[in-house]
């Protein structure tokens, strides 16, 4: 293999340790080889850095294992030329696997440019993802409080669902507000909660919440309502702060949300997954299976095998 990089370090990545080999020396020459361990503690990555740097490495490797490799990335970006390698790409032979070994097969990698580097945007849009993929998991959370309380709901034979097309909304949240403080409900406070726009009448409405509440269902709806309370004040703020975030790429937000079937929301999203550089994919072929849209290429004895596409981005 012809070598390509002068100098340049492997990183095998471990929760409390980081195994360093560096191969330094000329192009057409084995290269010498410097290991050293380190700490993965902020003084000890530190020391890591000040390390790769006497002995003026310009590429560094590391593996993608877990969150592991975050710090790491954090403290040598901006100071090396950093490539972030796809673990199962890089595999060594089985039966030599040590840190060491690691180490250096990653580093012989590299110096032969062997390695492709997996995307890993800038810091403000790493902190844009962080919050765009927590908003979806909230989300996911306030909708399962929803179905628990439609669930009570239904044990205790209230069909509310049955008359509004959403018990969340301005109507539902009185109704189910008046529900949980125990009061009783009678036709002309009724009038007074729902809103003018609901299609049932006041009879049907009055009729659906005639149930068999026991006080262990308005505890059980207590609970549900305020954990689902509290997500949405959640994400309410996280909303405030991804658009704070957002506030340099409005002009990139209003393309993506001029593109039909894609609000605000989503254009976030997009951003917040591939960023706003797009000359860091060779192509627009390399974006769709880079995002997991478009099938593997599996070829055997001249029969390509079926291969379905990835259903969502991982890193």
């Amino acid at each position: 293999m012809e070598a390509m990089i002068e100098r340049c370090a492997g990183l095998d990545v471990h929760q409390e340790t980081v195994v360093a080999c560096v191969l330094f020396g000329p192009l057409d020459k084995k290269p010498k080889t410097s290991i050293e361990t380190f700490s993965t503690t902020t003084t000890g990555l530190l020391a890591l850095s000040d390390w790769l740097s006497t002995l003026q490495v310009s590429d560094v490797v590391m593996e993608s294992t877990g969150v592991y490799w975050k710090p790491i990335w954090n403290i040598l970006e901006g100071s090396f030329h950093l490539v972030l390698a796809n673990a199962g790409h890089v595999k060594n032979v089985p039966g030599r696997k040590t840190d060491v070994k690691d180490a250096e097969w990653l580093a012989k990698l590299l110096r032969c440019g062997l390695i492709e580097s997996n995307f890993v945007p800038p810091e403000d849009i790493r902190d844009l993802r962080d919050l765009t993929r927590y908003r979806k998991k909230l989300i996911h959370h306030r909708t399962s409080e929803q179905n628990r309380i439609h669930k009570i709901l239904q044990d205790a034979n209230i069909k509310l669902t049955s008359v509004l097309s959403d018990i969340f909304g301005v109507s539902g949240r009185r109704i189910l507000e008046a529900i949980l403080n125990g009061e009783k409900i009678e036709t002309d406070g009724l009038r007074k909660m729902v809103d003018w726009r609901t299609k049932a009448s006041i009879t049907d409405i009055a009729n659906a919440i005639n149930g068999r509440i026991r006080r262990h269902h308005r505890d059980m709806l207590r609970y549900h309502w305020e954990h689902r309370g509290y997500l949405e004040q959640t994400i309410e703020e996280l909303e405030k702060q991804i658009d704070q975030l957002l506030s340099p790429y409005r002009k990139e937000v209003e393309l993506l949300d001029g593109i039909p079937g894609v609000n605000k929301a989503a254009a976030a999203t997009f951003i917040a997954e591939m960023g706003v550089d797009m000359s860091v994919f060779k192509s627009a072929k390399h974006l769709a299976s880079w995002a997991g849209v478009s099938p593997g290429n599996y070829e055997s004895a001249g029969k390509k095998k079926r291969v379905k596409p990835h259903k969502e981005i991982k890193l």
